[in-house]
Formats: structure tokens, C-alpha cells, sequence
């Protein structure tokens, strides 16, 4: 985002548009499904790789490739709870194209701003489509193989030689910002091991689970009282927190702790269950910093950056994150549905309000109220779609495991070879310095020296 363009939104000098707003009944099935296949055509009018000339499995300018992969998740989710299979094409076709080489979502044409979390997100995306039975793609890697893939070559990657481990953020050292380790990479890693954990009863999963969540802690990425703050810098060994709290970073860990319980709790490791329970317990509780916006209560806000119209492409889409992972820990957790379903409805109903039909259909302020607040674009469209359609939990019978019901192979070596790349890649420019969460120079700066007004939890 252009500084010029911060100082336009952040100031709300953009003219609302005039699209009616989408009238939804949270208590009725098929008014939610009516409203998320409205916000779903919106979205998919946004993609264009599928477009003779284009490539598959990228959006256009502005926004990057990891987005992409996020974004085929949220159509995932939205053939899964409304059983409408309208972009499951695009979708296979998109995510078979991007698998590159090694076989583990690392096209080289990524390499010069290629980030773990970037990796991940299209590997939590095939995790999905096996916890959700879309069919695997014939003569291909199956979607948990690929999983798997993206866990076997992120493991060699937990870095011992500076802040006692954790993933960097980016994957290659030449590239900028490799020194900071963030918690969305390490997250991401955490969640990704511990649904595989989950769906194939692979302990050795559930160990790189806990070792990452606790490393998280060790460092102060998790506060005592389970707030998630965005990043340290192995420069100083990890000494200092970077303490902006993201909607995403929260509801990464809220799915990967609820699919811990469950393991625990199906086990009959009352210990274990009684541990994930109450990390589980306090995430939630935590996570209320992102539905205390004025005047409306349980309505989701992405806190550091939309009041101030500060949220460039990315933070736009983290909304659809802690949405579909408030879903997903609803169905892995079900005693988690009384204190988690009011704060999504709240939200569903708001976000309906500050959307209608085609590509710009949806706003980005729900806390507003009314007409769509003139902020469009994918991750506004992707956060409204997923707060929505993840009404429909009662409507589903929830993930599947490799022994409850589960259809895509297992592939265990799958991406063991380390994730070697043959790197092929145009010179680094300013340009390039892209990923989920970025932050630039600039902001870094601002965050680590007069950022404490976005700092909350302490």
C-alpha cells in the first residue's frame, strides 16, 4: 500500500458504495448459505489464473502469492459447509499448479520473497481439502501428502543456532527479513503439526506440535495470559517482542491447541486434555482484544490497523482466518460453541451488512454498521465469506482422520528429501520484500519505538 493511499483511508475520505447490503438470518441455514455464495462469486471474480495466458494459482497485482493459497482455503470451506462445488475445478487446478519443487508449495519463481508462513498457508489449504474430503487430484501428490510435505521440509528449518529454535521467516538467508522469527511461521507450524497429529495419529507430529507452541512461550510470542504478538528478532537472540497482536496469529493457535485437546481427550490422557483444555480456555478469553469494538460488542476488528486505516492487503484477509478457525475448534472442541458462536454471529450479521453482490462487494469496517465502507478488495471478500459460512458448523460432521472417514493418501516421506531448491530467481528488489504480515523497515521502526498505543493484554 502507497503511503498516499494510507492517508486517503485512513482519514475515510473513500465514498461508501452504494451495493445493498445482504440481509442474513444467522439461525437459518439457508439464508447463510444464500449470503456466502453471493460473497463467494464476489470473491472468485477477483482470481484470474485461470485465464488463458494467466497462471494458475496467482492473484493479480497487488496482491501475493500466499494470499492465493489462503484464499482457495476459504472456497475450500465454503464447498464444505454449503455443499456447492462451483470452484472445486479452479481450486485443484490452482493448488496442483503451485506445488513446484521440491514437491511442497516452493515454486521457484517464489524464491526471492518465498517466507515459511507463506509455504504453510498453502499447506494448511491442502490440510483442509483432506480434512474435508475433496477428492484428491488424479495422478498427483494426494492434499495430505502435501501436508505432510510442507512439515517434512519446514523441520529441518527449526533453527537451535540462535533463540534455543523456531522457524525463521523467511526460508532463504539472502532474503530480507530472515532475521525475525514471527510467530504467524512458527504458528502455522504448530498448526500444521498438530492437525496432522490429529488426522493420522502420528505422535511424532504431536511432538513438534508441543515443541513449537512451548518454544513460542519460552520467548514471550505467547504472554502468560495467551495473547499473540507478532515477532522477535534473532539479532537479539530473541530479547525483544514485537507486541502488535493479529487476528490470525491467535486463531491459528486457537485450532491447533482445540485439535491437541482433542487428541488428548480421545486418548484418555486427562492430564494432557486438562493442559490443552486450559490453554484452549485461555486463547479464547484472550482473543475477546479483537470483539471490543465501540458500540459493537462480539464484533470482529482487526484492532492494530483498521480504525487508523492502516491494514494493507494482507491484514485485510486475517479476519478469515480466526473465523475459519473458530469453526474448526468448534467442531474439534464442541464445548467451545457457547462462548465461540455469539462473537461469530455477532460478526456474521455486521459483516452481511457492509456487503452485496460482485467483486467490490464487501467492506472491511463491520464495527460501522450500515453500507459497505468503500475498503474492497480479496481479503475483505474472504473474511466476510468465511465469518459467514462457518455459521454452518451444526451442518457438517467436522474434520476427518486417516481412521474416520478420511479418503486422501498418506504419504509419510513425502518432502523428506529437505526441501533442496534449484534457486531460479530474478534479483531481489524493493518490490519483492512481500509475504503474510510483512512489515517494512519503516514500520518496524514504528513498532519496536512508538508503537505502544497498539500494544493491549499487559
Amino acid at each position: 500500500m502507497k503511503p498516499s493511499t494510507i492517508l486517503y483511508t485512513a482519514f475515510g475520505l473513500l465514498s461508501p458504495l452504494t451495493a445493498s447490503a445482504i440481509e442474513l438470518n444467522p439461525d437459518d441455514p439457508e439464508s447463510i448459505k444464500s449470503a456466502a455464495k453471493i460473497i463467494a462469486a464476489g470473491t472468485r471474480e477477483w482470481y484470474t489464473g485461470d485465464r488463458v495466458g494467466d497462471t494458475p494459482g496467482n492473484l493479480p497485482d497487488p496482491y501475493y502469492w500466499w494470499l492465493c493459497g489462503a484464499m482457495f482455503g476459504s472456497l475450500i470451506d465454503y464447498w464444505y459447509y454449503t455443499g456447492d462445488d462451483t470452484y472445486n475445478s479452479i481450486t485443484t487446478q490452482a493448488m496442483v499448479h503451485q506445488i513446484g519443487t521440491p514437491q511442497a508449495f516452493m515454486p521457484p519463481n517464489q524464491t526471492s520473497t518465498l517466507g515459511n508462513d507463506d509455504q504453510a498457508f498453502w499447506g494448511m489449504t491442502a490440510l483442509s481439502a483432506a480434512e474435508n474430503k475433496l477428492p484428491d487430484a488424479e495422478g498427483q501428490m494426494s492434499w495430505l501428502s502435501l501436508a505432510i510435505a510442507v512439515f517434512n521440509t519446514q523441520v529441518p528449518r527449526w533453527n537451535t543456532r540462535t533463540c534455543g529454535g523456531g522457524l525463521n521467516w523467511q526460508i532463504f538467508t539472502f532474503n530480507n527479513g530472515y532475521d525475525y522469527k514471527n510467530t504467524i511461521s512458527n504458528g502455522a507450524f504448530f498448526n500444521i503439526a498438530a492437525r496432522l497429529a490429529k488426522y493420522t495419529g502420528n505422535e511424532t507430529y504431536a511432538e513438534w506440535a508441543v515443541r513449537a507452541y512451548e518454544w513460542e512461550l519460552s520467548v514471550g510470542l505467547i504472554s502468560r495470559d495467551y495473547h499473540f504478538y507478532d515477532g522477535t528478532s534473532e539479532r537479539n537472540n530473541c530479547t525483544d517482542v514485537n507486541h502488535i497482536q493479529w487476528t490470525y496469529n491467535a486463531g491459528i493457535h486457537l485450532s491447533g491447541a482445540a485439535a491437541m485437546w482433542n487428541i488428548s481427550e480421545s486418548a484418555g490422557d486427562t492430564t494432557k486434555a486438562a493442559l490443552w483444555r486450559g490453554r484452549l480456555e485461555g486463547i479464547i478469553k484472550a482473543s475477546s482484544v479483537f470483539f471490543s469494538a465501540d458500540g459493537a460488542p462480539n464484533v470482529m476488528i482487526e484492532v492494530a490497523c483498521e480504525r487508523n486505516g492502516l491494514c494493507d492487503h494482507d491484514q485485510r484477509s486475517f479476519k478469515a482466518y480466526l473465523a475459519r478457525w473458530m469453526g474448526y475448534t468448534m467442531l474439534t472442541a464442541p464445548w467451545t460453541r457457547e462462548t465461540i458462536m455469539p462473537r461469530l454471529r455477532a460478526s456474521a450479521v455486521a459483516a452481511a451488512k457492509q456487503c452485496g453482490p460482485g467483486k467490490n462487494g464487501c467492506g472491511l469496517r463491520w464495527w460501522q454498521g450500515g453500507v459497505n465502507d468503500g475498503e474492497v478488495g480479496v481479503g475483505e471478500q474472504m473474511s466476510a465469506l468465511e465469518t459467514i459460512q462457518n455459521l454452518l458448523v451444526d451442518q457438517v460432521a467436522g474434520p476427518v482422520g486417516e481412521q474416520t472417514g478420511g479418503i486422501s493418501k498418506n504419504d509419510p516421506t513425502a518432502g523428506s528429501d529437505g526441501g533442496k531448491l534449484v534457486i531460479e530467481h530474478d534479483p531481489v528488489t524493493t518490490a519483492d520484500r512481500a509475504g503474510a504480515g510483512i512489515l517494512t523497515a519503516l514500520v518496524l521502526a514504528f513498532l519496536f519505538g512508538g508503537g505502544a498505543w497498539l500494544v493491549t493484554g499487559e
